[in-house]
């Protein structure tokens, strides 16, 4: 490479590293003069980055919006660091398809130097995918419209098909969006029964904001809402169950979208577990490997004072099995 281009490459690095820059802090850490830089400026600008300028004696540069996507320039932690989570996003179709997430990482690979080459070439050949269920996944597209539904806090026209295929277009206030690791939920108050719904993502058709803003006085905690959604819509038996555990310590024992949980005292959580039927709630349960009360049903609590005394009646004897 020139030594221009070289030197565009750091002054575009050095952009990146902090919000402002003055004029002359650039040529000291350059090695060039000020008109030097104005220059370089221009010509990066040319490029499709957004530099943008502040005038008066405390002004400086720094990089704005672009009209156009400009080329990066990454370190190698952060180059290894964006391979990892598109070669995730590919294995796990959390965009659909997916093909969005191969192409660019195809590009990346490209031009990575080898030692970050070959970092990624060592994962490679060390990781085994195992794929899971075939399951609907969202589109990009529709991801990004959610998204930005959310953050602009407008009541929008949802078009959404449930899961008899059935359209229907609904006014919604959007609040925000919730990943499972398998799908995405989208968190929002149905106007029409102004009560809070979740809907998933793959099954959104559009969604159109309206331009009329929404105020949420007392929201809900979005992951608790869905996990509850989840764990209540999936299973036709449930059981209430109590552990003498924080919070914090419950949620890993059991993952929220396995079960809704709320505390029950500092140490302590009453967790709601769906599951097949009474005998399946106890075995999974009884896997837990911890102390628990189940608080209800009586069958989940009778199913699993059958299995520990049949469990303790096998083990009670000395003898072959």
């Amino acid at each position: 490479m020139t030594g221009t281009t070289i030197r565009l490459l750091r002054l575009c690095a050095l952009l990146a590293s902090r919000p402002q820059w003055t004029s002359g802090e650039l040529a000291a850490r350059l090695g060039v003069s000020e008109r030097t830089v104005r220059r370089d400026v221009a010509r990066l600008r040319e490029l499709g980055y957004g530099v943008e300028s502040d005038p008066g004696p405390w002004g400086g540069y720094h990089l704005g919006a672009a009209d156009r996507m400009p080329p990066l320039v990454l370190d190698d932690e952060e180059a290894l660091a964006v391979a990892v989570a598109l070669r995730d996003s590919t294995l796990r179709g959390v965009l659909g398809d997916g093909q969005a997430a191969v192409s660019a990482l195809l590009k990346l690979r490209q031009v990575l130097p080898p030692s970050v080459s070959d970092r990624l070439g060592e994962m490679d050949s060390a990781m085994v995918h195992l794929p899971g269920p075939p399951e609907p996944q969202i589109a990009a597209d529709v991801l990004l419209a959610l998204a930005l539904a959310c953050r602009r806090g407008e009541r929008a026209r949802l078009v959404y098909q449930d899961r008899r295929g059935r359209t229907s277009e609904r006014g919604v206030d959007p609040y925000r969006l919730v990943h499972t690791g398998r799908r995405w939920y989208f968190v929002a108050r149905d106007v029409d029964k102004g009560e809070w719904r979740t809907f998933r993502g793959d099954r959104v058709r559009s969604v159109d904001p309206v331009g009329r803003p929404v105020d949420f006085t007392d929201p809900p905690d979005p992951g608790l809402l869905v996990s509850h959604a989840r764990s209540g819509a999936r299973y036709p038996v449930y059981a209430v169950v109590r552990l003498p555990l924080p919070e914090s310590e419950a949620r890993r024992l059991i993952p929220p979208s396995v079960g809704a949980h709320r505390p029950d005292g500092a140490d302590a959580t009453v967790v709601e577990i769906g599951g097949p039927d009474a005998d399946g709630l106890a075995a999974y349960l009884l896997g837990l490997g911890t102390r628990l009360r189940v608080l209800a049903p009586r069958s989940v609590r009778e199913a699993l004072l059958r299995r520990v005394r049949a469990l303790a009646d096998d083990n009670a004897a000395d003898g072959p099995a």
